[in-house]
């Protein structure tokens, strides 16, 4: 059996080409890369958002090219979105969370010319990219009073989380083990707003109407399957429908390293999702 993946396998992954680079905003991060299967669409399409504890040192797009293109061939349309990252300018509050609110609704945009099904959508993020995916699938019940509103979202219909934090609020110092203390509080603007957790935490936008699913490894360090499982408890409670798995002798990394056994895992997971969308 391998090792656990550490972040330098993470960081140093091969990189796979994207079909297309499609600008959403002025800035140089605010970019998705677009991977499309073979065949004639319409494709069901995942969203996928990359973590990195929300810093830029992390990078994020090259890292998460392997399993883009991975679903890629297994026919989806992939739709990999960067968003600027701390230490970029704009990044935080409301910056980072509008950059993932504009990559996800130009999809309605460019459906026609690529074929996406917009009822077929579904949300993959890891580690931070894990907290943004969640909250995406939810903007649809932030007030209009938040900056982050939007008219009409494009609907995720069901999120995997890998590794991911739904409870900015109950998890913060959990996820402040391995990324340290300051990530979240500056990427929502706690210093600057009272309820900061209030248009930006999942935990705090139940019930969704999405579904979410849960992935940790046993060895993850930075969200360990005890955190899965109190969110899904919390989803659950709201009404959605949710589910955690763990998985064993599996890090951090090794859920977004496209030739492990731990992504394979993902894959049926995300195939389930897809499947019961009608």
């Amino acid at each position: 059996m391998a090792d656990p993946a550490t972040v330098q396998d993470y960081m140093a992954q091969p990189q796979a080409k994207a079909e297309a680079r499609i600008a959403y905003g002025p800035g140089p991060a605010q970019v998705v890369d677009l991977f499309l299967p073979k065949g004639k669409g319409p494709y069901p399409v995942v969203v996928l958002i990359h973590g990195g504890c929300y810093l830029a040192e992390y990078q994020g797009l090259p890292q998460t090219s392997g399993i883009a293109a991975d679903l890629a061939k297994r026919g989806y349309a992939v739709w990999n979105v960067e968003y600027r990252k701390l230490g970029e300018a704009g990044a935080g509050y409301p910056g980072t969370f509008l950059d993932v609110a504009d990559a996800v609704d130009r999809l309605r945009t460019e459906a026609p010319k690529y074929g996406f099904d917009l009822k077929r959508v579904v949300a993959v993020g890891h580690s931070a990219g894990g907290h943004l995916a969640l909250w995406a699938a939810a903007r649809a019940k932030l007030p209009k009073a938040s900056p982050l509103w939007r008219a009409d979202p494009v609907k995720i219909r069901a999120v995997v989380s890998l590794g991911g934090i739904g409870d900015l609020e109950g998890q913060r110092d959990v996820f402040a083990g391995a990324c340290g203390p300051e990530p979240i509080p500056k990427i929502i603007g706690l210093a600057e707003r009272t309820d900061a957790y209030a248009d930006t935490s999942p935990a705090a936008l139940l019930p969704t109407g999405s579904r979410t699913v849960m992935i940790s490894g046993s060895l993850d360090h930075v969200m360990p399957p005890p955190t899965g499982v109190a969110y899904v408890e919390r989803v659950r409670k709201a009404g959605d429908s949710a589910d955690a798995i763990a998985l064993p002798g599996v890090s951090h990394f090794d859920v977004v390293i496209p030739t492990t056994a731990a992504w394979g895992e993902v894959v049926k997971a995300v195939d389930r999702e897809i499947r019961a969308l009608r």
